[in-house]
C-alpha cells in the first residue's frame, strides 16, 4: 500500500461519516424535533449542540478536512487529482465553512440562551431566529458533504495512471 492510499482510505472513511451524520439529522432529527413544542425544541437542540462537541465527532469533521488536503496533495499529478481537489473544495466551502459560518454562530446562540427564565414570546422569538437558518445551512452542508463523498468514491475507482499520460 503505498502513501496515495494510504489517505485515500481515511479520507474516503471521514467523507462517508460525516455525509452520514447530515443525511441521519436531514431526514429524522431535524423533521423529529420540529415537531416539538418551542421550548421542548430549544432545549433539545441545545442538548444535542453540546453533546456532538465531543472527540469522535471532532475526529470525523476536522479529518475529513484533514485527509481530504492530504489524499489531493499526495494525487497531485494523477487522474484522481481533480477530483479530489473538488472533493476537498466542496467540502471546505459548503461543509466546514458554512458550519464555522452558519451553523456554530447559530449554536452559539441558541447556548446562551435561557429557556427557563424567557418568556412565552421570546422562546417563539428564539426558535424563529434558530431553525429556520440553521435548517437552511444544514441543507447546505448536507448537499455539498454528499457531492464531495461522490467525488472522493468516483476517485478511487479511478486508475492511479498519472495525468500527463494516455
Amino acid at each position: 500500500m503505498n502513501l496515495q492510499n494510504i489517505t485515500l482510505i481515511p479520507a474516503l472513511l471521514c467523507t462517508a461519516l460525516i455525509s452520514g451524520l447530515y443525511y441521519a439529522y436531514s431526514c429524522s432529527v431535524n423533521p423529529g424535533l420540529g415537531r416539538l413544542p418551542d421550548a421542548e425544541y430549544l432545549s433539545a437542540m441545545q442538548s444535542i449542540n453540546r453533546a456532538i462537541v465531543n472527540g469522535l465527532f471532532f475526529a470525523s469533521f476536522f479529518g475529513t478536512l484533514v485527509f481530504l488536503g492530504l489524499t489531493t496533495f499526495a494525487h497531485y499529478n494523477t487522474q484522481k487529482f481533480v477530483w479530489l481537489l473538488a472533493a476537498a473544495v466542496i467540502y471546505i466551502i459548503g461543509s466546514f465553512g458554512v458550519t464555522i459560518s452558519g451553523n456554530v454562530p447559530l449554536n452559539d446562540a441558541l447556548d446562551a440562551f435561557h429557556i427557563s427564565s424567557a418568556s412565552a414570546d421570546e422562546i417563539r422569538q428564539m426558535r424563529m431566529h434558530f431553525e429556520n437558518p440553521w435548517n437552511f445551512y444544514h441543507r447546505i452542508r448536507s448537499i455539498a458533504t454528499f457531492v464531495s463523498l461522490i467525488m472522493v468514491a468516483t476517485a478511487c475507482f479511478l486508475n492511479n495512471a498519472h495525468a500527463t499520460e494516455n
